[in-house]
């Protein structure tokens, strides 16, 4: 059996960025105090919500630096190393080994869309190579391309590939994931309104956008479900179900900016190609927010 990464929550954490579009160090310090103090069990860093797409190499390194110096040994760092180009993601996975990251985390292989063949080696030539553990990443809503059934078993017998953060919607997959490889594949639900019936199928955690803005409420939804006390759980994703859904009314992660802007919680700006949230997105943004008390 692998020893999973982590159990319960883990942040997708956003980069936060001045006006001028710098790295906004301060304020990424204040956030990291914010999810270690609310009980977060792991961060992930220049994931999807860290717009991995649009940093520099240095400031990527810089950036998976400053985490792992700020927090680590309090809290566990997962670097995204992409997933596109095989051997980019090999050196960010050398790299961020050699920083002290505990684990990484990288897509199916988007736009250049492989066969399941060739999506099998990819994650196989990275896991060979990494000194830390590999988590994979199914998002096909994202990269035009899921992970099979099949590809799932092949990999979970790779003794570097720990787990999976499942964001596809396909619990018929999942639950068969889970029945076929069991602990060799470690399962945790990669949207916030998928974490019960992942949990409930033995997941193990989620991976999550909300958290940025609500991490203990994130935490105690996981610990809840890990405790086995899904009615309690239920309560907690009812009430935050609406904030769930709008955090996605626009491209991730354009709502959870704004939404830490309207809470102060120092985000920052997107860069280009993502742009400002629109007002009527931005109101039913703020609605969800007051609705279950996030926003008084």
């Amino acid at each position: 059996m692998k020893i999973p990464v982590f159990t319960g929550s883990c942040t997708a954490i956003i980069t936060p960025l001045t006006k001028d579009n710098r790295l906004d160090y301060i304020n990424l310090a204040h956030q990291l105090v914010f999810q270690i103090e609310n009980k977060i069990q792991a961060i992930l860093v220049a994931g999807t919500s860290g717009e991995a797409s649009t940093l520099e190499i240095h400031e990527y390194e810089a950036l998976v630096d400053f985490c792992v110096k700020y927090a680590s040994g309090k809290i566990k760092i997962i670097a995204g190393i992409g997933g596109n180009n095989t051997a980019e993601c090999l050196k960010k996975a050398e790299k961020s080994a050699l920083l002290g990251a505990d684990a990484l985390i990288m897509t199916a292989p988007y736009y250049n869309k492989s066969t399941q063949e060739g999506l099998v080696a990819h994650f196989t030539c990275v896991a060979n190579a990494a000194p830390i553990p590999l988590i994979l990443y199914n998002v096909p809503s994202r990269t035009s391309i899921g992970i099979s059934l099949e590809s799932y078993m092949r990999l979970s017998e790779h003794p570097n590939i720990n787990g999976v953060k499942e964001a596809s919607g396909d619990f018929s997959l999942i639950s068969k994931l889970r029945a076929r490889c069991k602990d060799s594949l470690h399962i945790w639900s990669g949207n916030d309104d998928n974490t019960i019936p992942i949990m409930s199928l033995g997941g193990l955690g989620v991976i999550s956008v909300a958290a940025n803005v609500i991490p203990g409420e994130i935490s105690t939804l996981c610990d809840l479900c890990l405790s086995g006390s899904f009615s309690a759980a239920t309560e907690v994703y009812t009430k935050y179900s609406t904030l769930f859904e709008n955090l996605f009314i626009e491209t991730n992660p354009i709502p959870i900016k704004k939404a830490m802007e309207i809470l102060s919680l120092d985000s920052g700006f997107v860069r280009l190609p993502l742009v400002e949230m629109s007002k009527p997105a931005t109101d039913k943004l703020i609605s969800s927010m007051k609705a279950c008390g996030v926003l008084l």
